[in-house]
Formats: C-alpha cells, structure tokens, sequence
C-alpha cells in the first residue's frame, strides 16, 4: 500500500533505414508522414519520439537538417514528448552526415551506436520479391559486406559535441562488447549517469533474440552500471513485442515503432507506429506498470528540457 508503480519509458522509432518503402506501404516517407505519425505515437502513449529523415521523392534514408528542419519544430509544437534524433542514420552514411541533424538541432536526447559491427540486412531479400526504387535492393545486398562503422573516435566525437550542446544519449547496444565500451567512456568522464541503454537484439551481425542474450544484457550491464542506468528493450522484427514484455517483467523501459519492426502480428502489418505504441501499453498496463509521461521520462534520464533546442 502506498508504494508507486515503477514509472516505464515508452521509445517509439518512428521511421528509420532498415525498412524501405516496398516492404510497407504504412512505413513514413514524407515530412508530413513523419509528422503524422510520430504525434500518433505520442498520443498513444510514447513518451519518447526516435526520428530518422528520408528523402521524399524515393523514400531513401537522409542526415539533410533541411530535410529533419520540416517536420521538427512541428512535432515540438504539438507535442511535449522528448524529441530522439538518430546520429546513427544508416550505415551507408558517413560519420559526418550521422551527425549532421543532432548538431544542427541539439535535442534533448540523441542515439549513439556503441561499436562497429556487422549489419547484415540482406536476408530480406529473400522475403521481399519487388522493390520500387532501386536503392532499396542496393542497401540490402551491399549488407553483405558492409560494416557499421562506429569507432572508438567516431564514438568520442558524437559524446563531445553532444555534451557541450547538453544533448544526453541512448546508447545503442547491439552486443555485449557494446556495453564494455561504454563503460570504458564512463570511466573516461565522457559518458555519465544516469545512462540510458537501449539493448538492440536480434539483427544480424549483433546479439540474438533469445531470452538467455536479453538476461545475458542485463547481467553485464548491471555488473558494470550498477543502479546508475535506465536500461530499455529494442527487439527487430518478430521479437518485438515478446522481448519487451520480456524486457519490461524484469525492470526494462520499451522501444517499438516502424523503425524496428513493420509487423503488428505473425504475417499482419502495422498500419501505423501508433498501433505498436498501444499494443505495448497494453501488454505493460496488463504488467501492472503505469507508462511515463514525457516529464517523468526528462526527471528519469536528467534531460535539460524541450525549452533548451534548437528547432
């Protein structure tokens, strides 16, 4: 009696460079798309909006600020969620163009990949025949020798220029060895708590999908973070939903959203991220858990506020 209900930060990743366009008709290409559905996402509940850009005439994966400067401040307006922008953009990009929007735009909060890997998306192409674009077909194939570049300088560069604009991080950890850099940049005084740890499974390239990799996560991390972070669930494609809820029994935050995954059930697509963000609010009030709003998820992660921007 009288004890509060653990507080759960609800991510969605609106859109981002894993799917393309053929793959989902309801996946968010234009500005005004991404606008929709990112206050769509909010009023459903997610207190926290990851965005990527992308070009509007072919859908492609894009760092342009003009680009991101569209729907932006239009988002602000209408929401008070925390605005997420992606310094990981696609890993046929540059460092440089990755970092171009959350330098331009210091948000509130911004993510930031923890290691170089692997990203092998061309399995797709054996359940996706069609494409309209050619770049879609030419992004998945080129994954089969394609390396996510994300250095221990590459890394040191991003945490500088984010820590000097107050922009704090979600930390993208795709493997355990992600964690272990981390902690060398907490030791180094470039990182510091509370850390927001996005755990990243099930892509090819990084850490499985199974239960035992979530508890194997969460083990590592506690042992070397201690109480010092907020640790949330990312699952791609069909392990979405179940690891959250995975994630979310054992003290996790959730992302979800089109980034991720394009599917609401087996073989059934989401017409929309709002429909994910309810489903997993479901899944975590059916938990007895209350979802953060987007002041309780500042208060969480010690974000220096919506006021503090600039767009």
């Amino acid at each position: 009696m009288g004890k509060d209900k653990r507080k759960v930060i609800v991510t969605c990743a609106v859109t981002g460079a894993i799917h393309t366009p053929s793959m989902s008709p309801y996946l968010p290409v234009t500005p005004e798309d991404i606008t929709r559905a990112a206050l769509g996402a909010a009023e459903a509940g997610a207190s926290i909006l990851h965005l990527h850009a992308r070009d509007p005439e072919t859908g492609k994966p894009t760092q342009d600020p003009a680009v991101f400067e569209q729907f932006l401040p239009r988002i602000k307006q209408s929401t008070d969620a925390v605005i997420n922008i992606t310094t990981g953009g696609s890993p046929h990009m540059t460092v440089q163009e990755r970092m171009l929007p959350a330098t331009t735009f210091k948000p509130e909060l911004a993510s930031l990949n923890m290691g170089s890997m692997n990203f092998g998306l061309y399995p797709m192409l054996d359940r996706f025949a069609h494409f309209t674009h050619e770049w879609e077909r030419e992004n998945l194939e080129k994954s089969r020798d394609l390396v996510f570049k994300n250095t221990f300088q590459d890394i040191e560069t991003i945490l500088r220029i984010g820590n000097e604009n107050g922009t704090r991080f979600e930390f993208e950890c795709y493997d355990i060895s992600h964690l272990y850099n981390l902690a060398h940049f907490v030791d180094r005084g470039l990182a510091k708590a509370p850390l927001f740890i996005q755990s990243v499974f099930g892509l090819l390239g990084g850490i499985g999908s199974h239960p035992e990799d979530l508890m194997h996560m969460k083990r590592t991390a506690d042992r070397l973070f201690g109480q010092s972070y907020q640790w949330s669930i990312l699952g791609a494609g069909r392990s979405q939903m179940s690891l959250a809820a995975q994630g979310a029994a054992q003290g996790a935050n959730v992302r979800v959203g089109l980034e991720d995954s394009i599917w609401i059930a087996p073989g059934e697509l989401a017409c929309s991220n709002a429909d994910q963000v309810r489903k997993i609010c479901q899944i975590l009030t059916g938990l007895s858990l209350d979802i953060a709003s987007p002041d309780e998820a500042r208060a969480l992660l010690d974000l220096k506020g919506a006021d503090d921007v600039n767009f």
